[in-house]
C-alpha cells in the first residue's frame, strides 16, 4: 500500500457508499423470512440446550420420559432418539432451504451503508491470534468457550454421578476403582458421541447450512479441525479406560475380539478407534503438511469409522450424531455427481514466475462471487488426487468461462506445468501436420465461497496478499471495476513490496512473456456441472428433502417387513441396517432429483447463445482478466509503488488509514502465510481497542485454505 494510497478510499463518494444492485424487499417475503429465522434460531437453542443438560440426572430422566413417550411408534426407541438428536439439525436445513427459495437472488440485496454507523462485528473482531487455533474472530472465540464449558460440565456432572452410583453399593477398594474406571470410560464415549453430531457439519462443502450462515467452506474446515481433535480426544480416553480395566481384570484380549448381539459389540469399537486415531495422527499439522498425500488417504478411513461405530453401539444410539453424518453423505452423493463429468481447460499459461494459469468452460448459470474455491482434478496426473485453488477471475468477466492461477509448488502441480509446456512445443508440430490440438480436460468440485460478495458492501478495502495470495484478489478488483456505477470515482493504491530484493533486478522493465497454450480455442467446450456450490437452490432443496423423506421411509419399512416380523434384535446388526438406510436412501430416492436436475441444467445450457461471450474467452484471457477499456476508466484512479527490501509497517498504514479515512466500515481481507495475517490482526485489534468515536471500524477477514 503506497504512503498516498491510505488518503482515498476504494470506493468513495461523498462519505456514502451505495452498493448496486439494491431492491426494495416485498412486505410478505421479509415477514416469511424472519419467520423462518426466528424458527430456526428458536429450534437451534432449544437442541443446545438439550444437548447442554443431557448429562446432568434431569436431562437423563427427561429423555427416558421422552423415549417412553414416543418409544411406542414403528420406529421404536430409535425414532425418539433420532427425532430429538438429530431431527433438529435436518428441520433447520430444510427451514434453511425455504429461507433461500424465497430470498432468491434478494441474498445479494444490501441495505444503503453509510459512514455514519460503522459498528464492530463479532465474525471480523479478531481476540486471539498467536494460540493454537490461529486467529480467531469474537463469534469462534464464544464458540469455542460453548463447547469447553459444555465438555468440563459433562465431566464433572458425569463424575458426580458416577460416585453417588457406586455409592450405592459395597465393593471392595479395588472394585471400586475398577468399576469408576469402567463407568469413566463409558461418560467419556458418551461426551465424543455428543461432540461427533456436530464433527461432519462443516465438512459439507455444498451445505445449506453454511450457505444461511455465509460461511464458506474454507472457514468452516477449521472448525472441523478443532472438533476432530476433541471428539478423538474424548473417544481415546473411552477406548483407553477400558483397555485398563480388562487388563486389570485380566482378560484384555477376549474383550477386544468380544462381538456381542446385545449390548455394545467391542472389536467393531476397535477397529472405528483405530481408524480414528489413523486419521487423527495423519491430520496433525506436522504430518500433514510434510505427507499430504498420506493425510488426505488415510482421512478416507471416515468411512470404516462410521460403519464399525454403527456396529459398535447399535442403531439408537447411532442415531445420537446421525443428522450430520446424514447431511454429510447428502452433499458427498452431490459432489461425487458433480465431479463425474468431465471439463475442458479452454485455455492455459505457464508465467515465469512459476505460475500457472487454467481457464475452465463453465454454464452460464453457474453462480460464484470472488473469494471462491474450486477442487481441480486433472486426469492426465492422477485420479485420486483433488487440490483446492482460488478462483482468481470475477464471475462478470465472462458467461462461459473460470480462471484460477496455481502456483507450482509440489510434485502435482510441477507435473501439471511440465505437461503444459510439452503441449505448447508440439503444438506447432501438429499445426504442420493438420492433427487436431491435444486437449486438457479436468473435474472440478465447486466452485464454494461466500453466497453473496461480502467484499462490495463496505465502502473502503484494504487487500493485503503474500505471494500466490494475490490470486483471489485479481477477483474482487475485476468485479469492483465491473460492478463500478457510472460515474462513481475508484481509486486503487497498489504497493508492493519485495522482500527477498535490496534493489531492482537489472532486467526490471523487460517484460517476460507468458508460455502460452490454447487448448481449445474455438469452442467453448463442455462445462462443469452447476450441482454443488451456490446451485439452484430448488433443485437442492427437493434433493435434500426427497432424500430426507425417503431415508424415513426406508426405515419404516424395514421394521415393519423385516425388524419386527423376523424379531432382529442384535444392536450391531441394526446399526448396519440403519447406516444401509441412510445411504440407499440417497441412492433412490436422492438419486432421481440429480438426474431431472442434470436434464434441467443440460436443457438450460443448450439452450444458451455461446456466441457472444466467445470473444470474452479469448480476448479477456490473452490480455489479462481485466479489460483495460472499462467505460468509467475516466473515473479512476491508480497509481503503483514498489519497495525493496523492506516489510509493511501494518501500524504506520492503519494508523494513517484511521486519520485520513474517517467514520467508516473499512474491510481488510488478507490472504498469505499465517504469520502475515497474524499481524494484520494484532494491528486491527490494537486499533479496535484503542478507537475514538471518529475513527474507522476495521474488519478483519482471512481468506485461505490449508486442508
Amino acid at each position: 500500500m503506497a504512503e498516498d494510497s491510505v488518503h482515498r478510499p476504494l470506493l468513495h463518494q461523498n462519505g456514502v457508499f451505495e452498493t448496486v444492485d439494491v431492491k426494495d424487499t416485498p412486505l410478505f417475503v421479509s415477514s416469511v423470512k424472519w419467520v423462518l429465522k426466528i424458527a430456526m434460531w428458536v429450534l437451534f437453542v432449544a437442541w443446545i440446550a438439550f444437548i447442554f443438560i443431557y448429562p446432568t440426572e434431569f436431562g437423563s430422566q427427561l429423555s427416558q420420559k421422552w423415549n417412553r413417550a414416543t418409544s411406542g411408534t414403528v420406529f421404536g426407541i430409535t425414532g425418539s432418539m433420532f427425532l430429538v438428536f438429530s431431527g433438529p439439525i435436518l428441520v433447520i436445513a430444510f427451514l434453511s432451504i425455504a429461507h433461500l427459495i424465497v430470498s432468491g437472488e434478494d441474498h445479494l440485496e444490501r441495505k444503503k451503508k453509510t459512514s455514519k454507523h460503522p459498528r464492530f462485528r463479532l465474525w471480523t473482531f479478531p481476540v486471539l491470534i498467536d494460540g493454537p487455533f490461529g486467529v480467531v474472530s469474537a463469534a469462534e472465540f464464544i464458540g469455542i468457550v460453548v463447547f469447553v464449558v459444555f465438555i468440563i460440565m459433562a465431566v464433572y456432572v458425569y463424575t458426580l454421578r458416577n460416585l453417588n452410583l457406586l455409592a450405592k453399593f459395597q465393593f471392595p477398594t479395588k472394585e471400586q476403582s475398577v468399576w469408576m474406571l469402567e463407568l469413566t470410560g463409558l461418560r467419556f464415549g458418551m461426551i465424543g458421541l455428543l461432540c461427533l453430531a456436530f464433527l461432519f457439519i462443516p465438512v459439507a462443502r455444498g451445505s445449506v447450512l453454511l450457505r444461511l450462515i455465509d460461511i464458506p467452506f474454507e472457514h468452516a474446515t477449521r472448525y472441523h479441525v478443532w472438533l476432530g481433535h476433541l471428539t478423538m480426544l474424548l473417544f481415546t480416553l473411552h477406548g483407553l479406560f477400558y483397555v485398563i480395566v480388562w487388563a486389570i481384570q485380566g482378560h484384555l484380549i477376549h474383550e477386544l475380539l468380544e462381538w456381542k448381539n446385545i449390548g455394545i459389540a467391542n472389536l467393531p469399537g476397535v477397529i472405528s478407534l483405530l481408524a480414528g486415531l489413523m486419521m487423527w495422527v495423519t491430520s496433525l499439522h506436522p504430518v500433514r503438511k510434510q505427507y499430504f498425500e498420506l493425510f488426505f488417504y488415510t482421512h478416507q478411513l471416515y468411512i470404516v469409522f462410521v460403519v464399525f461405530l454403527a456396529l459398535h453401539v447399535g442403531d439408537f444410539i447411532f442415531s445420537i450424531a446421525a443428522g450430520g453424518i446424514f447431511l454429510f453423505i447428502l452433499d458427498r452423493f452431490l459432489r461425487f455427481c458433480q465431479s463425474r463429468r468431465t471439463v475442458d481447460i479452454l485455455s492455459t499459461k505457464c508465467f515465469p514466475c512459476g505460475t500457472v494459469e487454467l481457464v475452465l468452460s463453465k454454464p452460464t448459470n453457474l453462480r460464484y462471487n470472488a473469494l471462491s474455491f474450486i477442487f481441480l482434478q486433472v486426469q492426465g496426473l492422477s485420479w485420486l488426487q483433488w487440490h483446492p485453488f482460488s478462483v482468481s477471475s470475477s464471475p462478470l468477466d465472462g458467461k462461459h468461462h473460470l480462471a484460477v492461477l496455481i502456483k507450482v509448488l509440489g510434485d502435482w502441480t510441477e507435473k501439471l506445468r511440465e505437461n503444459i509446456l510439452s503441449i505448447s512445443e508440439a503444438e506447432p508440430r501438429e499445426e504442420l501436420s493438420s492433427r487436431p490440438h491435444t486437449k486438457i480436460t479436468a473435474s472440478v468440485e465447486g466452485p464454494y465461497g461466500h453466497e453473496s460478495p461480502y467484499h462490495l458492501m463496505y465502502e473502503s478495502l484494504i487487500l493485503v496478499a503474500g505471494g500466490i495470495g494475490i490470486s483471489p484478489f485479481l477477483a474482487i478488483l475485476s468485479d469492483v471495476l465491473h460492478r463500478i456505477r457510472e460515474g462513481k470515482p475508484l481509486n486503487i493504491e497498489t504497493c508492493i513490496y519485495v522482500t527477498r530484493e535490496l534493489e531492482p533486478p537489472l532486467e526490471e522493465g523487460r517484460l517476460d512473456k507468458a508460455v502460452n497454450s490454447t487448448v481449445c480455442p474455438l469452442s467453448i467446450g463442455c462445462g462443469m456441472s452447476v450441482l454443488v456450490g451456490t446451485g439452484n437452490n430448488i433443485w437442492s432443496g427437493l434433493y435434500v428433502i426427497s432424500s430426507t423423506v425417503g431415508f424415513i421411509i426406508s426405515m419404516a419399512l424395514l421394521n415393519i417387513f423385516y425388524v419386527k416380523p423376523f424379531g432382529v434384535s442384535s444392536w450391531w446388526y441394526k446399526g448396519l441396517l440403519f447406516t444401509i438406510c441412510m445411504v440407499s436412501s440417497v441412492l433412490i430416492f436422492g438419486g432421481p432429483v440429480i438426474g431431472l436436475w442434470h436434464l434441467w441444467e443440460r436443457r438450460t445450457s443448450a439452450s444458451d447463445e455461446y456466441e457472444d461471450d466467445k470473444i470474452k474467452v479469448d480476448k479477456a484471457h490473452n490480455n489479462g482478466s481485466i479489460d483495460h477499456k472499462d467505460p468509467n476508466q475516466k473515473n479512476q484512479k491508480s497509481s503503483t509503488t514498489i519497495l525493496y527490501g523492506t516489510r509493511p509497517d501494518f501500524k504506520e498504514i492503519f494508523e494513517s488509514v484511521s486519520k485520513n479515512w474517517g467514520h467508516v466500515d473499512v474491510g481488510v481481507i488478507v490472504c498469505g502465510p499465517p504469520t502475515l495475517q497474524s499481524s494484520v490482526a494484532k494491528e486491527i485489534r490494537c486499533q479496535s481497542l484503542s478507537r475514538q468515536n471518529h475513527d474507522p471500524v476495521f474488519h478483519f477477514n482471512s481468506h485461505s485454505f490449508d486442508l
